[in-house]
């Protein structure tokens, strides 16, 4: 049997099947490569606009770390303002920069007046000298006296030995001191060491960058990238005062083989595509509505948040109408937040005697002279006429485009710390009161100190005394010089005793900071009445006791017994300050000098600060191995001795002393050695 023919319709339709078959395969193939070719150009062009931005972010890098080093050399000047003191911070500074490779103070003149090189390149200039570079230092300081500012000069290759060189740029910074030029700080730059030292090492890695002139000139190159792979190349302009650099960036971009997967994806594409639709639209959904639920939920927190504040928040726009009030603001002035929201000013809770004055102050505020954070205080006025202290924390409601919309204020209640404040004063009041029986042991260790001396003259009288009285019966005395000495000794004796009683009565007094009897005395009668016990002192050590009173010297108005303890303390320590020996006695300066002159001032310039015209000086100077700075700081702390024996009040007590009688109590060097104590005293009018 023959084979039946095939009808012409069926192979007409075959055909056209396969022709739609190859169109559809066509189409896909075509899609492919169009897809391809996008992917490709979506990737280069995402590569360059990521290279594009690391480059710019290269140059504002650079331009931010110049303008840093800028404000470098300003605050170098200002702390460092002598040739001499200036010299050791710049080295610091170099060894910290090494894009800086000179610094130089010059002039208003323009010559130089100190330099100092960068220790990573010696001998930079060695092979050429300095000069050869004025006219860029020139160039860039006549920049910056016309801008009144910094200033770069045009880059310039400087030749070093073997055939070397560096491209390097000079900025010159104009200095002023006290609104007057001072001169220039010129800072040599190394454009290898700005992109080496002024980049970010994480951006850099495994890409090629370079400063280049507008023409391709290479000027200086940090790296290279590396193979023979496809590059991308970026440029960033660096726009510096006076100069302007054009910063190169080249990244390496790998060929990948996209045709197997882009096809694989392709046909997943092709078969899934309208199920990848749906379930796209309904994840979309999904996440729009979780991100509406999370959006509603931190609206509900953030309300929740500032409605459970005790704290009262305020918001107000650039005209000073308010925006946003919370509860606890509204609680706070007793108004509702409908009163309130639109409201300008005055304000309803300002008290109404203040309004002009807050009034001023919120206009300041308004005209963008904002408050410190740490806020002010203020009182508020309710509707039924009570009034509170508040404290207003103010500072600037920023939108997310960045700008200033108006003011955003936290307001607190004061009334509570206040309350506190007023227990506390009390408790501090019942405190001072517990405190004055601290000062019972002050007075005791003060009473033990002060007693030794006028106790010590009583012993030794005392002493005197019974060695007269047990001399032998036989031996040949005088009866009248004998009974001379001992009506003598009594006589001491009972005046010490007396001296003893006044010093009681005066350091209890003093610890209990009353008013002490002031009277006239003259500068003789203190020296006569501690001469006696000082005189047996220092005939003891073995000291010359010398003593001048200027004729002119007029009486002085103060607590007779506390100003002679003050001598005595003094001069019984320019005593223990020469021991036996030190200094020796064929030296001469083994002497104890006493002096009172008048110390002439002008009103308002006395030692203590009042308008007093005359007052007298009282000088005591030994010669012992002096004060050391260790010991000087410390002088005059309570309980601080260098004697074992000592219990560190005497000096802290004269001084005391001498401050509340309106004076002043030094000491310094004296020569060849030792120590002047001085104090002055008002004098009698």
């Amino acid at each position: 049997m023959l084979p039946h023919p095939r009808s012409p319709w069926r192979q007409r339709l075959r055909s056209r099947r396969w022709r739609l078959w190859a169109a559809l395969i066509l189409l896909v193939v075509s899609l492919l490569a169009v897809l391809v070719f996008l992917a490709a150009e979506y990737e280069e062009a995402r590569d360059q606009a990521a290279l594009e931005q690391d480059a710019a972010t290269i140059s504002g890098d650079i331009r931010s770390n110049l303008l840093r080093n800028v404000q470098t050399l300003q605050t170098l000047y200002s702390v460092t303002p002598t040739v001499d003191s200036w010299s050791a911070p710049a080295a610091d500074l170099l060894a910290l920069h090494r894009e800086l490779v000179r610094l130089e103070w010059r002039d208003t003149g323009r010559r130089l007046l100190a330099h100092r090189d960068s220790l990573y390149i010696p001998d930079l200039f060695s092979y050429l000298d300095r000069a050869q570079a004025l006219p860029e230092v020139n160039l860039a300081c006549d920049n910056a006296v016309r801008q009144s500012g910094p200033a770069y000069s045009s880059s310039y290759f400087w030749p070093l030995r073997d055939g070397k060189g560096i491209e390097m740029m000079e900025m010159c910074l104009p200095v002023t001191r006290a609104g007057t030029p001072a001169g220039f700080l010129v800072a040599t730059y190394s454009l290898p060491g700005m992109l080496a030292e002024l980049t970010n090492k994480d951006i850099l890695r495994g890409r090629g960058l370079a400063f280049n002139e507008a023409d391709g000139t290479r000027l200086a190159l940090h790296s290279t990238v590396a193979g023979t792979r496809r590059t991308l190349s970026a440029r960033a302009v660096l726009d510096l005062p006076g100069h302007t650099l054009l910063l190169q960036l080249q990244s390496p971009r790998l060929v990948r083989g996209l045709f197997p997967n882009v096809l694989t994806a392709v046909v997943g594409a092709l078969s899934l595509a309208l199920l990848s639709v749906l379930l796209l639209l309904g994840r979309d959904i999904r996440r729009r509505q979780r991100a509406e639920l999370d959006v509603a939920e931190a609206l509900a927190f953030r309300k929740a948040m500032e409605d459970s504040l005790v704290t009262g928040l305020r918001a107000r726009d650039m005209q000073g109408r308010i925006t946003y009030v919370n509860p606890a603001f509204c609680e706070m002035v007793g108004l509702s937040a409908e009163q309130l929201v639109g409201s300008g000013l005055p304000a309803p809770w300002w008290p109404p005697e203040l309004v002009d004055e807050y009034q001023q102050r919120q206009m300041v505020r308004l005209a963008g002279q904002i408050l410190p954070r740490e806020g002010y205080e203020s009182v508020f006025q309710r509707p039924d006429g009570t009034r509170f202290p508040v404290l207003i924390i103010e500072a600037p409601l920023i939108d997310a485009q960045g700008q200033q919309t108006g003011f955003m204020s936290a307001i607190l209640d004061l009334t509570e710390q206040r309350r506190v404040e007023e227990l506390n004063r009390a408790s501090q009041e019942r405190l001072q009161a517990t405190a004055r029986l601290a000062t019972v042991g002050e007075m005791a260790s003060l009473l033990s100190h002060e007693l030794n001396q006028p106790l010590a003259a009583i012993a030794s009288y005392a002493s005197g005394t019974l060695n007269l009285l047990e001399a032998p019966q036989g031996a040949e005395l005088a009866v009248a010089p004998v009974q001379a000495d001992l009506v003598q000794a009594m006589r001491r004796i009972g005046e010490q005793a007396d001296r003893a009683g006044r010093v009681i009565k005066s350091v209890a007094d003093f610890v209990r900071r009353r008013e002490q009897a002031r009277e006239v005395v003259t500068p003789q009668s203190l020296i006569d009445a501690i001469q006696p016990l000082l005189g047996l002192q220092v005939k003891k050590q073995g000291i010359r006791l010398q003593i001048h009173i200027a004729p002119d010297c007029p009486p002085v108005l103060c607590d007779r017994t506390m100003v002679e303890q003050v001598l005595l303390n003094l001069a019984r320590n320019g005593v223990q300050a020469m021991p036996p020996g030190d200094p020796s006695t064929h030296s001469g300066l083994r002497l104890l000098r006493l002096e009172v002159g008048q110390l002439r001032l002008h009103s308002g310039q006395t030692p203590g600060g009042q308008a007093q015209k005359t007052w007298v000086s009282f000088a005591v100077t030994d010669h012992g191995t002096g004060l050391s700075p260790e010991v000087a700081d410390k002088l005059f702390t309570p309980f601080f001795t260098t004697r074992a024996e000592g219990m560190g009040l005497g000096l802290s007590l004269c001084r005391t002393v001498i401050e509340q009688h309106g004076g002043a109590l030094t000491h310094e060097p004296a020569q060849p050695r030792g120590t002047v104590f001085r104090f002055t005293l008002p004098g009698a009018a």
